[in-house]
């Protein structure tokens, strides 16, 4: 069984709705026909795959993926004004409810959520983890510059608890881009660091442990995190506004995170089972972008030194299980 959980679909009605009614995010098209998505820092080029899910389908059946857990990626709709953003989320997670429910078990989805308004976004996971059958959501790993990790996101992160949600942390634009904007860095780097600032953060902040019944799952092998969490714990055991909220080594809480594979570095990804166990690593393609591969994906995971044990927990074995699919 693979199961992909780290890839993107825009919704045809979610990109009507963005060329047509009023949005801060612009729709232009490239010379293929293409959208082009444009939104304050970058832009993504919404390719067929993104976008036509009878093509899509097929390319997972070439492929030999068995389920692809959906989720919407940058600029999410945190960037529009709240009363939008609340509309825009919901026509989102309708029509990805849509394709579960007509594709099952090809699709999976996690809801978006209009987190700009962080009170919708815990009513709006609940009428998708509730109403929609879905298992948690995608987060985002700042919301206009804010930290996940602010007091605001409370109650959202309450509600998540209630429910026993999934919350997968994706990077979008870092707050402060200025020395970024070259040989595309934001993508690079910048949005790797910005999940590991997000995950520090979380984490010192006492969040995690605050709110057990919640999964959390970071983007791109955790950005920086697996590298780094020797430091993490360093800096509590010498920082006492480091151990305020927090009262084990961040370490501890990290490995309780799952991490996709979107780093398709075979040593990067032996890392990250070293670190994190093979019981917390989930395959992930981040396909469609042009940065993503699901080729890839395989190839990386074939090349990581896994026993066979690993791999049947890695391609889909741990999904299925923190995800209840069947």
């Amino acid at each position: 069984m693979l199961i992909d959980v780290h890839n993107h679909y825009y919704p045809p009605t979610y990109l009507d709705a963005l060329r047509t009614g009023d949005s801060v995010v612009r729709i232009t098209d490239d010379d293929a026909g293409n959208p082009l998505v444009h939104y304050p820092g970058d832009f993504n080029v919404a390719v067929r795959g993104h976008r036509d899910i009878v093509y899509r389908q097929q390319v997972l059946e070439r492929d030999g993926v068995d389920t692809q857990v959906l989720s919407l990626t940058t600029p999410g709709t945190h960037v529009e004004l709240p009363a939008r953003a609340v509309q825009l989320a919901r026509l989102v997670n309708d029509a990805l409810a849509a394709i579960v429910r007509d594709r099952r078990p090809r699709f999976a989805a996690l809801a978006t959520l209009p987190l700009c308004d962080p009170a919708a976004s815990a009513v709006e996971l609940r009428r998708a983890m509730t109403e929609l059958g879905f298992p948690g959501a995608m987060l985002f790993s700042n919301v206009n510059g804010g930290a996940l990790a602010d007091a605001r996101f409370e109650p959202l992160f309450a509600e998540a608890n209630r429910l026993g949600a999934v919350l997968h942390i994706h990077p979008t634009n870092p707050g402060n881009i200025d020395a970024m904007t070259d040989y595309w860095l934001t993508a690079l780097v910048g949005c790797l660091f910005d999940t590991t600032l997000a995950a520090a953060h979380l984490v010192f902040a006492g969040i995690p442990d605050r709110y057990p019944n919640i999964t959390f799952v970071l983007a791109h092998l955790g950005g920086a995190i697996p590298y780094l969490a020797e430091r993490l714990d360093r800096g509590w055991r010498a920082f006492p506004d480091c151990r305020e909220h927090l009262q084990r080594p961040p370490g501890d809480v990290l490995r309780e995170f799952y991490f996709d594979t979107v780093n398709f570095d075979p040593a990067a990804l032996r890392l990250a089972v070293d670190f994190a166990g093979a019981g917390h690593v989930l395959a992930g393609s981040d396909y469609p972008h042009r940065i993503g591969s699901i080729a890839l994906m395989k190839d990386s995971l074939d090349a990581a030194r896994l026993s066979p044990a690993e791999r049947t927990q890695i391609l889909g074995g741990n999904a299925s299980r923190i995800l209840h699919l069947a």
